[in-house]
């Protein structure tokens, strides 16, 4: 008699990033109720689950869905917007105003959703996201099905959603306290950055993090000026800073990180923070180069965020962790410096662990949950393959992502989204981009 499940997955291939470097040839998963029950060889599994419906993928790589643990998800509205432009000026003079101007609840659902589709379509089934108005960017992942972790924003500024350091905690508070009925999301404390919060802001921070057991994702010397500025006035570097307010400990989840020190690089291992990626954003604004080299020699775990379209330009994983790992190498003068298996780790299982959801996702192993992605590998520009990994990594990029799976709810079907409505989105994207270039026209 075969067994019950809901639906099998059969690739020519399975990498299940535990164990590292593995990859499964002619295996089946088996889901049942958006969990993974089985894993075992495809004829095995077509005889003991006859009645289950198959998806039979040949020429296709399976892995865990990806996560991306840093983004500006709403700011897609704003890609090309302000191109080549350093990163203060492309804030002070460009984005920051546009934002003062137009941000509002259906700016953050539309921009959000358009960024979702771009993410789901490009295998990203998790990400952790950063922007004001947080309720519309839960609304809009939740119309997706992604999983998400959805950061309430913290600064000095005023900006649409909060008037000051002091409503940005008390809008905080009213959403921590309301029930979370959304399995998909997470909420977490999101301060912009070390120069626009306070001391009193970090200290009642990491007593909320305590308190309520939630991650911190903070911009964190992300550029010279930032930690320049930061002596200027405090008389210590934003991570001595922030270490003496309570924050850095392995609750804070650290974005950027351009500008370290062996020192410093020692405290956050010996913190246990967790970093956060992003080599395109930091290549394109001209920030630096985090040296995720010397900060996974010492344990650090490192995952890949894309930061927002505004400054990336897209929201592509591959390409994202493809750049991480070529610029190592460079940088480091080693070509054995973030090997393919450690930039799948990256993105998935790193990802996980960043989320604290490693007991859950990041890896394809029995009773997590099914969070997948299936990658084509049948385009002439992929062929021959000798090592799928090797593949996915050096060669692949969202364009070849083909099937997505979030909680085991089948969301992208041979490139197509199953349930979400394009038209509608795209015609109010074009609103929006009028908007915004009238707005820009003025600017420039």
């Amino acid at each position: 008699m075969s067994q019950k499940i809901d639906y099998l997955i059969s690739p020519k291939w399975i990498a299940p990033v535990i164990p590292r470097s593995c990859i499964l040839e002619d295996y089946s998963v088996a889901v049942s109720q958006s969990t993974i029950s089985k894993i075992l060889p495809t004829n095995e599994a077509l005889k003991n689950f006859r009645e289950a419906p198959n998806i039979s993928l040949p020429d296709q790589l399976l892995t865990p869905g990806f996560i991306n643990v840093h983004s500006h998800a709403a700011m897609s509205l704003l890609r090309g917007i302000a191109d080549d432009r350093n990163m203060m000026d492309w804030l002070s003079n460009w984005i920051w105003p546009i934002e003062a101007k137009l941000v509002d609840p259906s700016f953050v659902l539309d921009g959000t959703q358009l960024a979702g589709v771009e993410m789901i379509m490009g295998g990203t089934t998790t990400v952790a996201d950063n922007y004001f108005f947080p309720d519309a960017s839960s609304s809009a992942f939740a119309s997706l099905g992604m999983r998400a972790q959805i950061g309430i924003p913290v600064l000095k500024f005023k900006n649409n959603w909060a008037s000051d350091e002091r409503d940005h905690l008390e809008k905080g508070l009213t959403l921590l306290d309301r029930p979370q009925d959304n399995s998909l999301q997470s909420l977490s404390l999101s301060p912009h950055a070390p120069y626009s919060v306070t001391d009193e802001g970090f200290l009642r921070i990491a007593e909320l993090a305590k308190k309520k057991k939630l991650r911190i994702q903070l911009h964190l010397h992300e550029t010279n000026k930032e930690v320049q500025d930061s002596l200027d006035e405090w008389g210590l570097r934003p991570l001595a800073r922030i270490e003496n307010l309570g924050i850095l400990n392995s609750s804070l989840q650290a974005i950027h990180l351009t500008q370290l020190n062996s020192h410093e690089i020692e405290s956050l291992a010996k913190n246990e923070v967790h970093v956060g990626h992003c080599p395109e954003s930091n290549m394109k604004l001209g920030s630096g180069i985090c040296p995720i080299s010397d900060l996974l020699a010492k344990n650090v775990n490192v995952a890949i965020g894309t930061d927002s379209a505004a400054s990336n330009n897209d929201l592509d994983m591959l390409q994202e962790v493809r750049t991480a790992s070529f610029l190592s190498k460079a940088v480091t003068n080693d070509a054995t410096q973030i090997p393919a298996e450690v930039c799948l780790e990256m993105i998935t299982l790193n990802g996980a662990k960043f989320l604290g959801l490693e007991h859950k996702i990041g890896s394809i192993e029995v009773g997590k949950l099914a969070d997948l992605t299936a990658i084509d590998m049948s385009s002439i520009a992929l062929k021959p393959v000798y090592n799928p990994l090797s593949q996915l990594i050096y060669n692949c990029t969202s364009a070849n992502i083909s099937n997505v799976w979030i909680d085991g709810k089948q969301i992208l079907q041979n490139k197509e989204l199953l349930k979400f409505k394009m038209p509608e989105l795209e015609r109010k994207v074009d609103i929006w981009k009028e908007k915004i270039m009238s707005l820009a026209s003025k600017i420039s």
